[in-house]
């Protein structure tokens, strides 16, 4: 009696290694897009809009 509770319980356990063994991860998404650069328009802009109003203002 005891060794088929040892071996039942022998075999539960080898079969959840196996189970969880074959458990595969997630693949990895895709990565997140560029940020876009804002920054360097948005001084473009400026600039100009200066060289604009001195250029206005000696007119």
């Amino acid at each position: 009696m005891i060794k088929k509770k040892h071996f039942a319980f022998i075999i539960m356990l080898a079969f959840t290694y196996v189970v969880s063994a074959q458990n595969v991860p997630q693949p990895a998404g895709p990565p997140p897009p560029p940020g876009l650069a804002i920054d360097g328009g948005l001084v473009f802009l400026i600039v100009s809009g200066i060289i604009y109003g001195i250029k206005k203002v000696k007119d």
